[in-house]
């Protein structure tokens, strides 16, 4: 009994006992034991005790011009996935890191959108490398606004808000920081630092060119000190989460399609026809079973565990701090679900968010999927997946791994394409640009919760791996609704609202330059 590769033959028989052979080779899901109990006291850094008051009041006296700047950058349509704005975007930072004093400012074509390159030479010992997107996500039809790029100021529970696309992801910060740089030339005529700013159209697309807007300064980039990305990272009620990295991720998608193995070549076929003719779709549906335990939740590719290095002495401190506060019933609620997988919680949980591997089925579409009864089989399948890589894990050996798995499965039929795919990006805690950063938290009464990376991702290991710089992102200010409608940030908070407005976060920021130009070396 011959049977073909999608039938019930002995060469189906013979792909399952590859897989369960496949499966018994998979490593199993680390334990890390912790070597401390000690914990991290980010309220013991000293608050950065620095007094520039020149240049807050300059900045009071212009919030209403910064306010304007605001505005002006938001009303610039610049959704990267529509090329709608973009360059005009481009231009637009361009411009105004002219006008604001850098030395040198650079347009960079790269494959997709352009790059903005731009250097301020202060003649100073320190030099820190500011990172900036100018995209934004398209915006929804449900907005309690008419136009998300009017760059409304809009009355909101926690005071008076600016409204739009791009408010706080990120425009809004961005040119907070460009306020505050603003501010230090015009009253003192010069910066604590050099400033590099680094910005990009596509950091909403993945950011796939971010290496070609480096490539021309790379190597004068690399003999910086440090690099901060300008970012709202408060709670409504003042709270801050200081992240020092990101997991890595791989994006790709898995396809079965019809073909000499079986199934139908062309098109759908009749669902009759299921007697005779294999299913790609039920196909693809084996296929990316095979790379989890039947819940879903351990990942089965052999060796996909290994490579994940274990929690540093400092990392377990981090770890120890995010577990004293941890609050597992809130979280759930939040996102509304009932528990975590396997009931963890506490540091049991933070840590499985953060050392872990993920593997997640995004999307799956086949067939018919409409209104009523239409009986197919169809030809093709296809699934999104991504999954998110601690330190350690590479992206190249995460597919190759995915693809011998499958191969090892019987599954060499199913197609992979990769989409996206970078490694994670981490900062020690005690390098001189964190300790700046939560010095100058401490001093706006905003103590950090700071955690080893965040269990998300993005392209940040540019600045960590390519330039070798340790990188921060964040600062004081809350924003709501990146990707979302009703985008804001907070500009003038209401009695009795914790979190900075926009005055407050731009004095944040001349804090920070003259804290990191003052920090001991490491």
């Amino acid at each position: 009994m011959r049977g073909s590769r999608y039938g019930w033959g002995v060469g189906c028989l013979l792909a399952i006992a590859g897989l369960a052979s496949a499966q018994v080779q998979a490593s199993p899901r680390p334990v890390w034991k912790f070597s401390t109990d000690a914990v991290f006291d980010a309220s013991a850094v000293p608050a950065y005790a620095g007094r520039h008051d020149d240049v807050y009041a300059r900045i009071d006296t212009d919030l209403d011009t910064h306010v304007a700047h605001l505005q002006r950058w938001v009303r610039q349509r610049s959704i990267s996935a529509l090329d709608d704005g973009i360059d005009a975007m481009a231009r637009l930072l361009a411009d105004d890191l002219r006008t604001i004093g850098f030395q040198q400012v650079e347009l960079v074509e790269t494959p997709g959108h352009p790059g903005v390159l731009a250097h301020y030479d202060a003649g100073a010992p320190r030099t820190l490398v500011v990172y900036m997107m100018y995209d934004v996500q398209p915006v929804e039809p449900n907005w309690r606004i008419d136009d998300p790029f009017a760059g409304e100021l809009v009355e909101h529970e926690l005071g008076t808000v600016l409204m739009a696309r791009g408010a706080t992801n990120q425009k809004g910060p961005q040119r907070a920081f460009l306020n505050a740089v603003d501010a230090m030339l015009r009253t003192r005529g010069t910066l604590p630092v050099n400033l590099y700013v680094v910005a990009e159209g596509e950091e909403e697309l993945g950011s796939p060119n971010f290496g070609a807007v480096l490539a021309p300064w790379q190597e004068r980039l690399r003999r910086a000190d440090g690099a901060f990305f300008p970012m709202n990272i408060q709670g409504a009620d003042g709270s801050v989460a200081l992240n020092l990295g990101v997991k890595g991720l791989v994006y790709f998608e898995l396809e079965a399609r019809g073909g000499d193995h079986g199934g139908p070549l062309r098109s759908e076929v009749h669902g009759s026809l299921k007697s005779l003719v294999d299913s790609p779709a039920l196909r693809l549906v084996q296929a990316i079973a095979s790379l989890t335990t039947p819940d879903g939740n351990t990942i089965t590719v052999p060796g996909y565990y290994d490579a994940v290095r274990a929690p540093t002495p400092a990392e377990q401190r981090l770890v120890n701090t995010l577990a004293r506060d941890a609050d597992d019933a809130g979280q759930q609620r939040l996102y509304g679900v009932a528990r975590w997988v396997d009931g963890v919680t506490g540091r049991d949980a933070i840590v499985r968010n953060l050392y872990d591997p993920t593997l997640n089925l995004n999307g799956i579409w086949s067939g018919y999927i409409g209104e009523g009864i239409k009986t197919v089989l169809p030809h093709v399948a296809t699934a999104k997946v991504d999954s998110r890589l601690p330190p350690g894990l590479e992206p190249d050996d995460a597919y190759r791994m995915i693809r011998a798995h499958l191969d090892a499965g019987g599954f060499g039929d199913i197609e992979l394409r990769p989409l996206a795919g970078y490694p994670a990006a981490a900062t020690g805690v005690d390098t001189p640009l964190v300790q700046a950063a939560i010095g100058v938290f401490n001093k706006y009464a905003a103590t950090p919760r700071v955690a080893p990376w965040l269990a998300g991702s993005a392209p940040f290991h540019q600045f960590t791996r390519t330039l070798e710089l340790p990188f921060v992102f964040g600062g004081l200010g809350h924003g709501s609704g990146a990707h979302a409608p009703d985008e804001y940030m907070l500009i003038h908070p209401a009695q009795g609202v914790r979190a900075a407005g926009l005055a407050d976060i731009e004095k944040s920021y001349v804090d920070l330059l003259h804290a990191f130009a003052d920090a001991p070396a490491p």
